[in-house]
């Protein structure tokens, strides 16, 4: 029961980062789901793997948010990324569009914790369950409040993704 509640109290206080972003600008909100991730080496040891989280995206891009999900192994874990930045498209590389219109690439930073135990060496850094996060995507906006997204976990895998829009 310590590991629950260590998480509750971790959720709660990364759930303060969101504000990071800046208040200056107009920003949204973004309920996020994940039903689904594939691992690019299956394993016996491996468990289904979902997240719900809530997101914030000024004008500008800029991204902060804050995740909970149940990692590869079972375990319940947190990811907080109070720094992030996402690129709509169209995006060009001299005379040619790398990233279309309606599609978007993004990454977020922040910190994971959750694998504890004989699982703490599945995650670069880890100290304790604690270790530093990057997650690069690519999405596609459906409609202004509906996107679908793929997240690169690494080497390790790619989960995907659903984004709806609270305000």
């Amino acid at each position: 029961m310590p590991l629950q509640r260590s998480v509750r109290h971790w959720f709660a206080l990364l759930c303060s980062l969101l504000p990071i972003a800046s208040q200056a600008d107009e920003a949204s909100y973004w309920l996020i789901a994940s039903p689904y991730t594939v691992h690019f080496r299956p394993s016996d040891e491996h468990r289904h793997v979902w997240l719900v989280g809530i997101e914030r995206q000024t004008a500008r891009g800029d991204l902060a948010g804050v995740t909970y999900f149940t990692n590869s192994f079972g375990q319940p874990s947190v990811f907080a990324y109070p720094f992030g930045k996402t690129y709509p498209g169209p995006i060009k590389w001299g005379d040619t569009t790398v990233l279309p219109e309606n599609w978007y690439a993004k990454w977020a930073a922040g910190l994971l914790y959750g694998y504890k135990g004989k699982y703490e060496d599945k995650v670069p850094f880890n100290r304790d369950g604690l270790s530093p996060g990057v997650i690069v995507s690519l999405g596609r906006s459906m409609t202004e409040n509906i996107q679908f997204q793929t997240n690169l976990l690494g080497a390790n895998g790619l989960m995907f993704q659903f984004n709806t829009r609270l305000k």
